[in-house]
């Protein structure tokens, strides 16, 4: 559940910032921000807020070589999908909420994997800390 949960925020924080539809923070900060400069500078800021904790969490606990490795394990995935015929990518919209479901994967992973990791093998992570 813990999991589930980690991957539809970063779903959200992703999808909030830019979908193909109209209601995201890109179009509405390119039509309607420059009439609300303070708000788009807030929602702005929170999105960045969101971003960098999960970037900084993901970035610390499997690298950007891990990220990605997860990225490539998602895209192989998608590929053999393709193959097989389950997956069709000729809808451009699509195509963009896939990519956005992809990323989310792999910052969720990201944010849960000292939780996989010190599930399977007893060891927990520790930050660097002064003596």
């Amino acid at each position: 559940m813990g999991f589930l949960l980690r991957w539809i925020c970063a779903f959200a924080l992703l999808a909030l910032t830019f979908n193909p539809t109209e209601y995201n923070y890109v179009q509405w900060a390119r039509s309607y921000g420059s009439m609300n400069m303070s708000i788009a500078v807030l929602a702005g800021l929170v999105l960045l807020i969101g971003y960098i904790i999960y970037l900084r969490a993901t970035l610390r606990s499997i690298g950007a070589f891990g990220m990605l490795l997860v990225l490539a394990l998602v895209g192989a995935g998608l590929w053999v999908l393709y193959d097989l015929g389950v997956l069709r990518l000729d809808d451009p919209s699509f195509n963009v909420w896939l990519g956005l479901a992809a990323l989310s994967f792999v910052l969720a992973i990201g944010l849960s994997w000292s939780i996989v990791r010190r599930a399977l093998s007893g060891q927990a992570d520790v930050d660097d800390v002064d003596a």
